[in-house]
């Protein structure tokens, strides 16, 4: 019996050490607010989920995302075509998975990040290379500040 008794602890702890690492690998859900019919924000989302994520799409009139984007503490001139929810960040524009992922390890005291604008060679915006237009991911801190979160040349 006790050579029984081990290989079930031992097995026991296998099956919860497992299914411990599946909750850790789940993927996190994010929700992709944007306009019916944009292209890129759907190639952003895909470039998401290739990265882990699931992306859940919601088209929303312009008036309302714009209210999101307001809402979330996004000032003009940081904002994009689509604006991701994710664990209580928002994610403006076409943001890296990978920064994301650092975003929700490293917990800055901040809004979220964002990419301005839609640079070409940003997730969801062509290829990236070197015709990629050079630019930041800042991050959006609450008093509205931004400073730079990472870059891309």
């Amino acid at each position: 019996m006790n050579g029984l008794g081990a290989i079930l602890r031992a097995a026991s702890t296998t099956v919860a050490l497992a299914l411990l690492s599946g909750m850790a690998l789940a993927a996190q859900t994010i929700e992709v607010l944007t306009t019916a019919g944009c292209g890129c924000c759907i190639g952003w989302a895909r470039h998401m989920e290739q990265n882990g994520f699931t992306a859940e799409l919601r088209n929303l009139p312009m008036a309302d995302l714009m209210q999101v984007k307001i809402g979330a503490g996004l000032k003009p001139g940081q904002t994009s075509c689509h604006t991701g929810r994710i664990d209580g960040c928002a994610i403006e524009g076409h943001v890296p998975a990978g920064e994301v992922k650092r975003l929700l390890a490293e917990r800055p005291d901040a809004i979220g990040l964002t990419v301005p604008d839609m640079p070409y060679g940003s997730p969801g915006m062509g290829e990236a290379g070197p015709d990629a237009d050079p630019h930041d991911v800042l991050l959006v801190r609450r008093d509205g500040t931004t400073e730079v979160f990472a870059s891309y040349r």
